[in-house]
């Protein structure tokens, strides 16, 4: 099933997204929600990021290839940071590109939404926490990542975490699955899921052994090789298989 967030007209909601368009809900999924007799065709609906988060969990160096290409060593475990929940857009909004960097980068990545608080959690129950999957962009600002000696600000400047198109709640992340990037048509990432040197339900008994996650609260699990700059004018999209394809303008700010 694929969950969307949306706006029509002046209205905020959550939905069942089909080829047809997405029948309309009340309430939210996190609490409690029931479906109305509404079905809205995509031609009247925007796609939001599906969920507001309260923070986001990220995993660095999770795929051997793309720690390589950065000159770092794979980690022994998992190597956490965040992203606040003001960098968070949805699909189509732009990601303006900060006059103070000067090489902004794509990070295609499989993203993991939170189902119900989660703390001490282990492994082999994480499936149980979890409501689905998306896809995300965790846009870096590369030159001050390096610069700074820690992640925050290179990672979190407000919309450098586009998110969506849709949570698909029946997704296996121990499948195969494609993570593929594209810059304006190019392919510059392509990678799979089966190549994360930690995985899902490893990277949840990790992060909930320090912190509790929140319904609705995001991870996202790493970026394979390919990584690269973009500038004002581009088109970045991410596709997950079985999830769809996020597209986000890169944009000068205002």
């Amino acid at each position: 099933m694929k969950i969307v967030r949306i706006k029509s007209g002046d209205d905020i909601v959550y939905g069942v997204a089909d080829a047809e368009g997405v029948l309309v809900y009340n309430g939210s999924p996190f609490v409690a929600w029931e479906p109305t007799e509404v079905v809205l065709p995509w031609s009247n609906v925007n796609l939001l990021s599906p969920v507001i988060p309260t923070k986001v969990m990220c995993v660095g160096r999770n795929y051997e290839d793309h720690a390589s290409e950065v000159g770092a060593e794979v980690p022994e475990e998992p190597v956490i940071f965040m992203k606040p929940a003001t960098s968070v857009v949805g699909p189509h909004a732009n990601v303006i590109h900060p006059k103070i960097s000067h090489e902004v980068h794509h990070e295609a990545e499989l993203a993991v939404v939170v189902s119900k608080p989660a703390r001490h959690v282990k492994a082999e129950d994480a499936s149980q926490y979890i409501f689905g999957y998306t896809a995300g962009n965790d846009v870096t600002a590369r030159d001050l990542q390096r610069r700074d000696g820690q992640w925050t600000r290179g990672k979190g400047f407000d919309t450098f975490c586009p998110l969506g198109p849709a949570i698909e709640t029946e997704l296996d992340p121990l499948e195969r699955l494609a993570v593929i990037c594209r810059v304006n048509g190019e392919v510059r990432q392509a990678g799979f899921t089966s190549d994360m040197v930690f995985g899902v339900a490893e990277i949840f008994e990790y992060i909930t052994a320090f912190t509790t996650l929140l319904p609705g609260d995001v991870i996202l699990t790493g970026t394979p090789s390919g990584v690269g700059k973009v500038e004002p004018g581009d088109f970045m999209e991410v596709e997950v298989d079985g999830i769809g394809v996020l597209g986000n303008p890169v944009v000068s700010p205002s």
